[in-house]
């Protein structure tokens, strides 16, 4: 299923080739964050590339714009298929992520897709309004969604509740990646703004990540068949 994307939120990298071995198939690629990144560094990621996975490197680069070129630029040189950035660092910091991202087309022959991350899925009005945010996510992220389409990037990381909004925005063209993807039975979690499978490709999203509802089943491959199952019925 291609647009299904597991987030290989886990400890270790046994742990996380041996999930990646056992939804191989099923899963269209596989997300690697903060916390396997953190605890493994960039030998994962080539672990995965070498195997011809498509890896979503999920750092969400945000700093100033010379130091996030070369983030990017460290990331394309791993040869990860996404990587992403947050959209509230600005536009010349977008507008050198994307200038880095070109550049590893010409030295690598192949250029990552860049996403820009709007609005964290576990964030509601009350989180934004207590960081001085006075918006709704909904009109948070369609902003912040137009800013990155204007400065190049491919696509964004969004809520599946703003997906239909972004598309209306952005276009048919523009990739919306949406985690906070549970199944039809499952629970919310630290997740507020969730949608399930079906519901998110029927609203427009492009890629789907899911991290628990997989990786936390006692048998992943089952589980992760039960919502490319949700998928296939989706009209």
């Amino acid at each position: 299923m291609d647009q299904l994307l597991v987030a290989l939120d886990v400890e270790s990298a046994a742990k996380a080739i041996a999930l990646a071995d056992s939804l191989r198939g099923i899963a269209g690629g596989f997300k690697i964050g903060s916390r396997l990144f953190t605890s493994e560094g960039p030998t994962i990621v080539r672990a995965l590339v070498e195997k011809r996975d498509r890896v979503f490197l999920d750092l969400k680069f945000h700093d100033i714009p010379n130091t996030v070129a070369q983030a990017v630029s460290a990331a394309a040189s791993l040869g990860v298929w996404m990587l992403n950035v947050h959209a509230s660092g600005g536009a010349a910091m977008l507008q050198a992520a994307r200038a880095a991202a070109d550049r590893a087309a010409e030295r690598h022959g192949r250029r990552p897709l860049l996403i820009a991350v709007t609005v964290l899925t576990s964030l509601d009005a009350a989180a934004l309004a207590g960081i001085g945010i006075d918006e709704t996510p909904l009109d948070h992220a369609v902003r912040l969604a137009e800013l990155a389409r204007r400065e190049g990037c491919d696509g964004v990381v969004a809520s599946p509740q703003e997906t239909a909004a972004i598309r209306r925005a952005c276009g048919t063209d523009f990739l919306v990646v949406t985690p906070g993807i549970r199944g039809a039975a499952a629970e919310r979690d630290d997740q507020a703004r969730t949608m399930t499978p079906a519901d998110a490709i029927r609203a427009g999203s492009s890629y789907l990540v899911i991290g628990r509802p997989v990786t936390g089943a006692q048998n992943p491959r089952d589980a992760a068949e039960r919502i490319a199952g949700e998928l296939a019925i989706s009209p």
